[in-house]
């Protein structure tokens, strides 16, 4: 038996209290898109456990991957040393990723990637022997990870670290996208970054954002046009562009990435989550020449090294994991999801608690006019035979890519029968 109570005392849990946990359920076992409770139920699972297991669970192609890196080695330190899963993972990262992205540092957590991309931009330009351009642009709503650099560029207001507001660095917000995703940007639109590019562009290092969704900071879906206009203006005011493609990468929004949605190309691009089908922590920040060039001229060096840099095992896994996904009918999979949350979570929109409905590729939201009690949601939804856990005002899904069309409309029946019950 799982000793819930051992838990309950001693295992501190994201997002919660010690004093008043939230109850958590025990999993024996997943398989598929199944999670498997101890007690023998199964849930559809809504979520990707946090939108990372894009194949779904125990897949045979990653377990075999797993299997055959550990027979040589599961780790080896990055430093001065390499090996043959992080060079072939590099190269194909090169290969798929928006063209001119040449340079790949590989870490171990998209915010550890987000951290890196900071700090590459920051030191860019003190190595151009400008210290002054050492803010970051960000856009409200954004979120970007929980370590300090990346909290930095959350919304400081609506995100979860405004605890925190006072001992972070201090960076300048833009106003979040109007222009809604498969509509026009016009230059009212892009007129507050443009505004404080043009008054502060001096002191601004990088532009950061989440390309066509905002994910954890609201699941905002905005036009490609905004980005497309954002990539110019970059230019224009002598500041580099990160993308954050931990949520959006590989596949999610029916584009191998979200950039590609507006045809652009960052300067810097971060990635995570899916890298790995969802087995092993890894992720990857990746620049172009310029970036790289401008941190290394006169003998510099880019300062960090995370200990687990370049694990051969989540390497070699990632590989097969990017693999299985270009050899899968994956377009044809999100773009059937898509359509099938599209029909079916607009009845949602009937009922009087729901504000709107948002899908874009294998995301589908339903936003509520009230907050949603998450222990109630989720013992609802557990209920229900189903894994979907809520944020804020938002009921979403992001499942596995795997997924059939049965298993769906369970997952969409339940969030339009909780919807019934607020």
């Amino acid at each position: 038996m799982i000793d819930l109570k051992y838990d309950k005392t001693h295992i501190w849990h994201p997002y919660t209290s010690m004093q008043e946990p939230l109850p958590v359920y025990p999993v024996t076992k997943a398989d598929g898109v199944y999670i498997q409770l101890e007690d023998g139920r199964r849930l559809i699972d809504g979520m990707a456990s946090w939108w990372c297991m894009i194949h779904g669970y125990n897949q045979p192609e990653l377990n075999k991957a797993v299997c055959r890196q550990l027979e040589n080695m599961s780790h080896v330190m990055f430093g001065g040393l390499t090996h043959e899963p992080a060079i072939e993972l590099a190269r194909l990262l090169v290969e798929i990723t928006p063209p001119s992205l040449e340079k790949v540092f590989i870490s171990d957590s998209g915010s550890v990637a987000v951290e890196v991309a900071i700090k590459m931009a920051k030191q860019f330009w003190i190595n151009q022997g400008n210290q002054s351009k050492n803010k970051v642009l960000s856009l409200r709503g954004a979120y970007h990870g929980d370590t300090f650099s990346a909290m930095s560029v959350c919304d400081p207001e609506t995100g979860m670290h405004h605890l925190f507001k006072d001992s972070m660095p201090l960076n300048y917000f833009a106003e979040r996208p109007a222009c809604r995703y498969r509509e026009p940007c016009s230059e009212e639109n892009i007129s507050s970054i443009n505004f404080i590019l043009q008054s502060h562009h001096e002191e601004i290092s990088a532009v950061i954002l989440e390309p066509i969704v905002q994910g954890a900071g609201g699941m905002w879906f905005y036009s490609a046009d905004y980005l497309a206009k954002i990539r110019v203006l970059c230019d224009e005011f002598n500041v580099l562009l990160i993308a954050d493609e931990i949520a959006t990468g590989f596949g999610r929004t029916g584009k191998l990435f979200a950039c590609e949605h507006a045809n652009i190309s960052p300067d810097i691009l971060c990635l995570g989550k899916a890298l790995t089908g969802g087995y092993l922590s890894l992720a990857a920040t990746l620049s172009n020449q310029k970036v790289s060039d401008g941190i290394s001229k006169n003998g510099g060096v880019f300062m960090h090294g995370p200990t687990f840099m370049g694990n051969p095992l989540a390497c070699a896994t990632a590989i097969a994991s990017i693999n299985l996904l270009l050899d899968s009918p994956w377009q044809e999979r999100v773009n059937n999801i898509e359509r099938q949350l599209s029909a079916d979570l607009e009845n949602c929109l009937k009922q009087t608690a729901v504000q709107e409905i948002r899908t874009i590729g294998a995301i589908g939201v339903v936003e509520m006019k009230e907050a949603i009690d998450l222990k109630v949601a989720q013992e609802f939804f557990v209920s229900q035979g189903v894994w979907i856990r809520p944020f804020g005002r938002l009921l979403y899904i992001m499942p596995p890519y795997i997924i059939g069309k049965k298993e769906l409309e369970k997952l969409t029946n339940a969030m339009l029968d909780f919807t019934r019950t607020v």
